[in-house]
């Protein structure tokens, strides 16, 4: 009873005393969020939510509030914010959680954020943020995930992240960081993952960070590092990565070599050499005189150095006048190419993602060559004979690529994305395909990695796969080409979204038959087939759903990451994540997998369903609780059956479970399927 008083007490005093939070704080919380807004969205086009007028605990999008009425948590990831993160972000004296990854971002991350005591998790990945990682971040005692990966960060590590007790998870990798790797970092006495990879560090790997002992992954790949690896990493197993620093020794880790009691020659950085200097102080582009002593330097004679510049400087104008009537008259006998390579994205409506190219600054017939004679197809000793077969039977020369397109005229172009670009083409026989062309830029740059990859590709043969015709590279252009089968229907995006009447409004039997067909797709890739290993996709969407001419799904770009640098894989993350496709353990594991698609798989089904792009809370709970009205495409006015509507939406809550262990196989949701009358 007296506990019972003691309540209502407490409640009467918060509910009579208008300085429970205080007045003067809540006004203040407002108008700090309107600042941060400022800067996030100066054009006002994704948070017109945040208004003076507002409750930022009620009207706000993205804004989490405590029971104190506090702004505790600001969740904006994949919002496509193009702006800076501000300064005033440090007065949200109980922000908790600050999630802004998956945008584009810009500029500097504020020293100012280090005040920020009660943050636990800081999520700035995936944006162009640049300038250093500020030091202030060591303030911020009770931060357990630090993720600023994927960005432009410079400058080093800053040691003060050491002092970060709580620190589980530190995310730093594809930045430009450089310098050595901070031994504060082995300090971090809770920390399960720490991921330097893709970045120009240099220096030693610290025995301390074998220190924390629940760290299970340390990713340090792509540096400039050398020296012994501490041989107590070995402990780590599988989750230590440390390969492409060819600095590093130590018999412990296969396939270092052994230090044999001497350090490794230093790897250089820079291609500048100059004697006495270490290669890694001086840029490339540095412009350095050096006093000769001895026989440091053997110069001939100024006359002679003369003669030799002048031979040099007549030869380059000689060979570059040859290159320009050359390249003049390959333009002229050839149709004019399109060089407008935007980096804006055209919805692709028969292949997939679509093509484009990043910016360059000459015609990429001209400036792409393969360097070191890249030609993947030249010579194929090193793979198997069946590989070779493979290549061979699925191999197309240029003139057939150039004249299927009109030597890809823009009246054939479906789409172009950041990295390629898609044609429609017509082949000899009078079959229409989709060609994928992409930039040699865009490969993996070890030649058996890029045939692994296409041999994969070659492999894939499924009903609701899109079928892969054959490839071509050609060194000359420094551009490569997939040639696929063409699916007249478009994609499964273009039958969203639409208005009541219209044509393309699919009936409920043919949702049922496509959702059936991508979950077989999917589970061909996940499954070992003979010479195909088990694969995940990555990357499902209803954009990479397209549908033929019996309006049968086909997955495309299956494999397509085998072939594709990692950053060119990650750049079509942003658009995933935006869409809701991406599982949520993705932005703390960074690694994708059969439940991961599993989960794109029940964001495309609730689309095929609701008939919408944008999936709702209102749609997730009303398949929860079989509110047909709340979740069923109202396009379909009624027609469809009550039994398999609750059964795909059931499929749809499971497979989009925030957990990944309560996802089902898509092997158990093939099965599922199975049971649907109009699936049959």
């Amino acid at each position: 009873m007296a506990a019972t008083q003691m309540l209502l007490l407490l409640l009467v005093f918060f509910i009579t005393n208008p300085n429970r939070i205080g007045a003067e704080e809540l006004k203040s919380e407002l108008q700090t969020l309107l600042d941060i807004k400022k800067e996030l969205d100066p054009e006002n086009k994704h948070l017109a939510s945040w208004s003076i007028n507002g409750d930022p605990c009620k009207d706000f999008e993205g804004v989490g509030c405590d029971w104190k009425g506090q702004v505790s948590n600001i969740t904006l990831q994949g919002k496509g914010l193009p702006g800076k993160i501000s300064p005033a972000i440090a007065e949200l004296k109980h922000l908790t959680g600050l999630f802004l990854h998956y945008n584009a971002l810009v500029g500097d991350i504020p020293k100012e954020i280090g005040n920020l005591s009660e943050l636990t998790d800081l999520y700035l990945n995936v944006n162009n943020l640049s300038g250093e990682i500020p030091s202030h971040i060591g303030k911020m005692q009770g931060l357990q995930v630090l993720q600023l990966c994927y960005n432009n960060l410079t400058g080093s590590i800053p040691r003060e992240i050491g002092s970060l007790k709580k620190l589980s998870v530190l995310a730093l990798q594809s930045n430009k960081l450089t310098g050595a790797i901070p031994a504060t970092l082995g300090d971090l006495d809770v920390l399960e993952r720490l991921d330097l990879s893709f970045n120009h560090l240099f220096g030693s790997v610290p025995g301390k960070l074998a220190g924390p002992p629940l760290l299970r992954v340390l990713d340090i790949r792509n540096n400039s590092l050398s020296g012994n690896v501490p041989p107590v990493l070995k402990r780590l197993n599988d989750g230590f990565a440390f390969e492409n620093n060819l600095g590093l020794c130590g018999a412990e880790f296969s396939p270092l070599k052994s230090c044999n009691g001497t350090a490794p020659e230093q790897p250089k950085p820079y291609s500048a050499t100059v004697t006495g200097f270490p290669s890694r102080d001086i840029p490339e582009s540095a412009n350095l005189r050096l006093p000769c002593n001895g026989t440091d330097c053997n110069a001939p004679p100024q006359s002679h150095q003369g003669s030799i510049l002048v031979g040099l400087v007549v030869s380059t104008i000689a060979l570059s006048a040859i290159s320009i009537l050359l390249f003049t008259h390959y333009r002229r006998r050839k149709q004019k190419l399109s060089t407008a390579y935007e980096m804006s994205e055209t919805r692709l409506n028969t292949l997939g993602g679509g093509g484009g190219f990043r910016k360059n600054s000459g015609s990429p017939l001209a400036s792409l060559e393969y360097s070191n004679g890249w030609d993947p197809l030249s010579d194929n000793r090193n793979l198997s004979v069946f590989a070779q077969e493979v290549i061979q039977s699925f191999r197309f020369n240029l003139e057939e690529v150039e004249t299927a397109t009109q030597y890809f005229s823009e009246v054939n172009l479906l789409g172009r994305s950041n990295f390629s670009a898609t044609y429609k083409g017509i082949l000899r026989d009078g079959s229409a395909v989709a060609i994928k062309r992409f930039s040699k830029t865009s490969c993996k740059s070890e030649e058996p990695e890029f045939l692994k990859g296409l041999n994969m590709l070659a492999s894939l043969k499924h009903e609701n796969l899109v079928k892969l015709r054959g490839f071509c590279c050609s060194r000359g252009r420094g551009e490569c080409f997939l040639i696929y089968d063409f699916a007249p229907n478009g994609n499964l995006l273009s039958y969203l979204d639409l208005s009541d009447g219209d044509a393309h409004v699919l009936d409920w039997s043919t949702r049922v038959s496509i959702a059936k067909g991508i979950a077989k797709g999917i589970a061909y890739l996940h499954s070992y087939k003979g010479s195909k290993p088990a694969l995940v996709h990555q990357n499902i969407s209803a954009e990479k759903v397209l549908i033929d001419q019996r309006y049968n799904p086909l997955l495309s770009n299956s494999g397509l990451h085998t072939l594709l640098t990692n950053d060119i894989v990650f750049s079509a993350l942003k658009d995933s994540a935006a869409m809701g496709y991406l599982a949520p353990e993705y932005t703390t594991t960074g690694r994708f997998t059969e439940k991961s698609d599993v989960y794109a798989f029940g964001v495309v089904i609730f689309q095929i369903i609701s008939g919408k792009q944008k999936v709702t809370n209102l749609v997730r709970l009303g398949t929860e609780a079989c509110r047909f009205h709340d979740y069923i495409d109202p396009n379909l006015q009624g027609r469809f059956f009550e039994y398999e509507a609750t059964k795909l939406a059931r499929i749809a809550w499971l497979c989009t479970h925030e957990s990944p262990i309560e996802r089902p196989s898509v092997e158990a949701v093939v099965h599922e399927l199975g049971n649907c009358s109009s699936c049959l």
